[in-house]
């Protein structure tokens, strides 16, 4: 009898939480926007396919319009979806919308850099940050030097495959990383290095495994899960690789400090440091210098080398557009004279590639996520602080009005009736607002001038018929992940 009195009164005791939960969700929901149901604890985890959220995201818009709530676990995301949504917040509503929520797989990386930081010092190490990257030629002159000095080295590389069979995510990784290497660091590495290889090991596997399910649940509800086994170790072990070897980098620049003289980034936040101390100021020290300094140098390394393997595969894919851009190349710099970015002016098929490379793979398709750090009122919705935002950029980019059949890979999105490059609004890339990536022009510039020399040097060879080349991602989540594949580069002088 006592054991059925504890076990009734343990049932009881659960149900009596039940219903405190359902009426806590029912409650919080009253002005928050429209959305499915969440069941207590589990939240809409049943509303949403982990395997590819934003497909999930569309599918929730069309019931609940472009301004839905839902809930991972406990966690509450307003989602806003569609370019005049996500316009209004990120651009018209900047500085409301700044917010950065927490990335649990980023923990050591919180409340310093540029990226994953939501503290009082965001805004002064962004601004500062992006003053130092203008000096140090961040879309201008001088990165674009960088850049052709880099794509020497990088055919260097592609030669060495000797038209054989290769896998190109390394080799393509190795031009990005030097370029954001030299900015940061006033030195390069060698492909072969055991250092930059293992590197862009740490940035590929980060990028792959941040967008499998697991993880997608895990940055949701990550307080309950961070003492289990499973791959978000091995992302935050990751990381903190990363991290001490910008530290050991960062140490290295103060030892051999000469304050009248910097010679790269890590230099001025190094000379802007000593001012902070001086002036009693809460601003940089070593901790956010070296967090700043990884955030440019995962990102700056793995978007563009990725959006690079993607593209190449598209063009895989589809050999009339690799045709097409060789006979531009050809016709606008020949097979010799290095690449300039004021030949973009006269290239604007290239200029059209490169744009509906970006569109069509979506690198990051659900944006990082925002977060309220106030309450705040939205197209007459509450939207509570601590509350996290999702302003999709694969809602804009997949806009069936401005680009006609999205599904598809159709280079004529950026071209107008008479063949010249078409500029839209709805390519949102690297997002907008506060939060845009602020390494968008190097980006823009590596992608079209690496682009531009692989091709001006060598055809690419599929190792299987165009139609049955599958450009499908291997997993989105965080990103949308390049599906695994090899080709030949067979050297056009040679041909």
């Amino acid at each position: 009898m006592a054991a059925l009195g504890v076990s009734l009164a343990l049932l009881v005791w659960f149900v009596i939480l039940l219903f405190v939960s359902v009426w806590k969700q029912i409650y919080n929901s009253w002005k928050l926007p429209p959305g499915p149901f969440p069941l207590p604890i589990l939240g809409n985890i049943f509303n949403l396919d982990i395997k590819n959220i934003p497909k999930s995201f569309d599918k929730l818009a069309k019931e609940y319009g472009p301004v839905f709530t839902i809930y991972i676990g406990s966690t509450r995301i307003v989602v806003l979806h569609g370019y005049k949504a996500v316009k209004e917040a990120l651009l018209d509503l900047k500085n409301e919308f700044s917010g950065r929520a927490e990335i649990p797989t980023f923990e050591i990386h919180k409340d310093a850099g540029i990226i994953f930081n939501n503290s009082e010092t965001w805004r002064d190490t962004r601004r500062f940050s992006l003053t130092v990257l203008r000096d140090y030629g961040m879309g201008k002159k001088s990165n674009e030097e960088r850049i052709q000095r880099e794509s020497q080295f990088l055919l260097e590389a592609l030669r060495k495959t000797n038209s054989q069979p290769f896998d190109p995510t390394f080799v393509l990784g190795g031009g990005p990383i030097n370029v954001i290497h030299d900015i940061l660091f006033h030195s390069r590495l060698d492909y072969s290095d055991k250092k930059c290889q293992r590197l862009l090991h740490l940035f590929n596997e980060n990028f792959y495994l941040l967008s499998t399910p697991w993880i997608q649940i895990y940055n949701n509800i990550g307080s309950y899960l961070r003492y289990l086994p499973g791959s978000h170790r091995t992302i935050m072990k990751n990381v903190s690789e990363a991290k001490q070897y910008v530290f050991e980098r960062v140490k290295e620049h103060q030892e051999l400090l000469d304050p009248n003289n910097p010679q790269d980034f890590t230099d001025c936040l190094l000379v802007q440091m000593e001012k902070d101390k001086k002036n009693q100021k809460k601003g940089f020290d070593l901790e956010n210098i070296t967090v700043t300094a990884s955030d440019l140098l995962f990102a700056g390394t793995e978007t563009t080398s990725t959006s690079l393997r993607y593209g190449l595969l598209l063009l895989l894919k589809y050999p009339e557009v690799e045709e097409k851009l060789h006979e531009e190349i050809d016709r606008v710099i020949g097979p010799e004279r290095l690449p300039s970015m004021m030949d973009k002016v006269n290239m604007p098929y290239t200029e059209a590639v490169m744009h509906e490379i970006q569109r069509f793979i979506n690198l990051v398709p659900s944006n990082l996520p925002h977060v309220m750090n106030q309450d705040f009122q939205f197209r007459g919705y509450s939207i509570p602080k601590g509350t996290t935002v999702i302003p999709t950029l694969s809602s804009i980019m997949s806009d069936s009005e401005e680009f006609p059949n999205p599904e598809q890979f159709d280079p004529g999105h950026f071209l107008n009736e008479n063949g010249k490059f078409r500029y839209s609004d709805y390519f949102k890339a690297f997002s907008a607002g506060k939060r845009v990536c602020v390494g968008e022009g190097l980006a823009r510039m590596e992608l079209f001038l690496f682009m531009i020399v692989i091709l001006q040097h060598f055809n690419l060879k599929s190792l299987v018929p165009p139609e049955e080349i599958d450009t499908s991602p291997l997993t989105v989540g965080f990103g949308s992940v390049p599906p695994i594949y090899k080709l030949r580069l067979l050297p056009r002088s040679e041909i």
